[in-house]
């Protein structure tokens, strides 16, 4: 009998059958190729104008991305997968890397040939995954490299989205306090675009129920275009902005009507494939700080990367707000863990605060229902779209098949372990955040700020019935 291997992760075994270590369906069978249909699902439908996936070619119908929509992430389409909210778990599962973000590197190319003025600002995630291809050891935090990196590239400006995170929580704290007072509770955070377009197909009944405060990066972009550029004297239309995320949904945030967005996200995998095709030489890069003007956030804006990122960060400041005193790091220590949900009670002033976080819609699920039923017994809840929340993106760079939970988990410890040895660690206490407001915004919830850096969402349930993602 012929020795069948795994072509993935070389594991031999003694059927004609998934790969019981890795979850790959492609072997090698003595000297030929094979692979194995395992799911009762066809390959998910992917529109021309979807602006956060795409395929290329050498699908070989397996049906893993369809039945990792259906079945870890719960979409409620019908079983062809029309819809779609861009998270990118197909790229993450699909054996023959098929699945792609939407490519925008040479968005990019033509901007520096057009003489364009490029701002590029960097999410937390990232920065912890990018050595992962160049043979550093996983989760290895790389920021001044990354930076060095985006410099040598041609960017004339290097930001960091905690900036824009720490201004999020800023706004978003001070929501929820307003929330409280009137009694308009549980309410939702709004950084996770997956989420929210999930939120707004599935669930258009809970959308009074989600912070009005634009994402981080959605509020970078905007100090970007309306502070930053005014300040420089940089017109407009001379300047392109653009993200290095995570995440491939993010590209779909970027199309949204309610942001009125002018930038061009770049996931971190198509950075990286961009650098291999072209023989870069990743480890010549000299380390470089951020540019100053909107200089570096604080450990809470930078462990937005996490699952339970958000909350812990919003806490910090919440706690601040509402009694005067700094809130003890360790008691919110639980939203750490990595296990789907996870839950506190704060006390506050006059409340006793009950959170959840959790990563995953599947896991969202039970939760969102109570809300629409009135039976929801939290008060403020955090939702990621991805497992792990934006270390585990579908734009981060791909690991083998059974190795996902040990990469996540080394990318989460990386960016706690810099968050504790950060000299601010609390959004309130950023001097860069406490300028911009006193120089620009006034004070969160002003009227400028709500013009500028809150959002509101839409019943898009149609999408459902028209079944186009």
């Amino acid at each position: 009998m012929k020795e069948i291997r795994c072509v993935n992760c070389g594991y031999i075994i003694k059927q004609e059958k998934k790969c019981p270590l890795c979850g790959s369906i492609e072997f090698e069978i003595g000297d030929e190729m094979t692979h194995f249909k395992t799911t009762d699902y066809n390959a998910v439908t992917i529109y021309d104008d979807n602006p956060c996936i795409e395929r290329v070619e050498g699908c070989i119908n397996c049906g893993i991305c369809c039945k990792t929509c259906i079945e870890r992430e719960k979409m409620r389409g019908d079983e062809k997968c029309l819809v779609c909210v861009g998270c990118g778990a197909c790229i993450i599962t699909c054996p023959k890397n098929i699945i792609q973000p939407k490519n925008n590197i040479n968005k990019f190319l033509e901007a520096k040939k057009q003489n364009k003025i490029c701002i590029v600002s960097i999410a937390p995630a990232t920065r912890t995954s990018i050595g992962d291809v160049f043979g550093y050891e996983k989760g290895k935090f790389l920021e001044k490299k990354l930076v060095g990196l985006l410099r040598k590239l041609g960017f004339d400006y290097v930001f960091d989205i905690t900036f824009g995170a720490d201004i999020t929580i800023m706004e978003e704290t001070n929501e929820l306090l307003q929330r409280i007072k009137e009694n308009k509770l549980p309410m939702l955070t709004s950084c996770c675009p997956a989420w929210v377009r999930y939120a707004e197909i599935f669930y258009p009944e809970i959308l009074p129920n989600i912070s009005t405060t634009k994402s981080p990066i959605a509020i970078q972009n905007t100090i970007i275009e309306n502070y930053f550029l005014p300040l420089k004297q940089i017109k407009k239309e001379n300047v392109q902005i653009f993200n290095i995320t995570p995440c491939t949904s993010k590209k779909g945030e970027s199309s949204r009507k309610e942001l009125n967005s002018n930038d061009i996200v770049i996931t971190i995998s198509e950075l990286v494939d961009y650098l291999k095709k072209n023989d870069f030489d990743f480890e010549s890069v000299e380390d470089s700080d951020f540019d100053d003007i909107l200089s570096k956030g604080s450990g809470a804006g930078l462990i937005f990367g996490n699952t339970g990122g958000v909350m812990e960060a919003a806490l910090r400041t919440l706690y601040y707000l509402d009694t005067g005193k700094e809130i003890d790091i360790k008691t919110l220590k639980p939203l750490r863990e990595y296990n789907g949900i996870k839950e506190l009670e704060i006390k506050l002033t006059n409340k006793v605060l009950r959170v959840a976080a959790i990563d995953e819609i599947s896991n969202a699920i039970p939760i969102l229902d109570s809300i629409k039923n009135n039976t929801c017994k939290y008060d403020f809840i955090e939702i990621m779209n991805c497992r792990g929340g934006c270390i585990g993106g579908g734009g981060q760079p791909i690991h083998k098949r059974n190795e996902e939970d040990i990469t996540k988990q080394k990318r989460i410890e990386s960016l706690y372990n810099e968050d504790s040895n950060m000299k601010v660690r609390y959004s309130y206490q950023n001097e860069n955040i406490k300028s911009i407001y006193d120089n620009f915004l006034n004070h969160p919830l002003s009227e400028k700020a709500i013009e500028l850096l809150h959002t509101s969402y839409h019943d898009k349930s149609n999408i459902l019935k028209e079944g186009k993602n």
